[in-house]
């Protein structure tokens, strides 16, 4: 009996493992708004806790939208950013870098674009140099952005990294 439960768990487990590392939610490609079209941990291991990993998530600005001017983040409490605006890369899929005025406060980086992001773009942005902690059942992002013509925030999606 303590055998069979012992497999079991470690069948589980080993399956669990096979699972994806991120979610994020993402729309259709016929949105009118912008959206999370992924995200990714590196390194994906969830050992090393406390030590610096690089979350990354990728953004689309359907072509049945407005363009953006900000994008919000609000950024998980068991992850802490470096308050080094140099560690948040802004590329597109040009790998062009994506001219941005950064701003953190706390808990929230802000990403004010020098140009709108024009619809039919996709962009990453990357948080290097993150520290994380083992609390929780995984660290949950929520984005929002500011569109052109439009002065309220509008939110357009949210990134799960899970725990194994």
């Amino acid at each position: 009996m303590k055998k069979s439960l012992i497999y079991t768990a470690a069948y589980t487990l080993s399956i669990t493992a096979l699972i994806s590392v991120g979610y994020a939610n993402a729309s259709e490609k016929d949105s009118t708004l912008p959206h999370i079209d992924g995200n990714v941990q590196f390194p994906l291991t969830r050992w090393g806790i406390g030590g610096n990993f690089r979350h990354s998530f990728r953004l689309h600005v359907p072509k049945n939208s407005k363009a953006v001017t900000q994008l919000l983040i609000k950024i998980p409490e068991n992850v802490t950013v470096s308050n080094d605006i140099k560690n948040i890369d802004i590329v597109d899929d040009n790998e062009h870098k994506i001219n941005t005025n950064v701003s953190i406060n706390g808990k929230t980086i802000l990403l004010d674009f020098t140009e709108a992001v024009a619809p039919n773009t996709k962009f990453d942005v990357d948080l290097n140099k993150i520290k994380r902690r083992n609390i929780g059942n995984g660290y949950v992002y929520t984005f929002s952005a500011k569109e052109v013509g439009i002065d309220a925030v509008i939110p357009i999606g949210i990134a799960w990294f899970r725990l194994y």
